[in-house]
């Protein structure tokens, strides 16, 4: 039987991937995906132990929320790194400098 440890260590696997795609920051898109991973986690935590709360789903009720607002963040943050690559054409969080015109 799969018990909430499982749940618990997988979600922190995930975390400590995404954790390291921001560290690393190689491009924007990968810090983007580093912190979907940290989200998705966040996710999986919430509907564990949503699992426990039969009265409520309280659990449930918050993943849903937190899905949406990741689907946000990824909207504003696709638009400003292409805003950011138009003007620098790059990606590299290294090379851009300044964000001023």
């Amino acid at each position: 039987m799969i018990t909430l440890t499982h749940f618990l260590v997988v979600s922190v696997c995930i975390f400590c991937i995404g954790l390291y795609a921001v560290l690393a920051k190689r491009n924007a898109i990968m810090i983007l995906v580093g912190i979907e991973l940290m989200i998705n986690s966040a996710v999986l935590n919430l509907v564990a132990f949503g699992r426990y709360d039969k009265v409520n789903y309280g659990g449930q009720v918050f993943a849903l929320f937190a899905i949406v607002l990741a689907a946000a963040s990824v909207a504003v943050g696709l638009a400003i790194i292409l805003s950011v690559y138009r003007k620098y054409k790059t990606i590299d969080p290294n090379n851009i400098t300044d964000l001023r015109d």
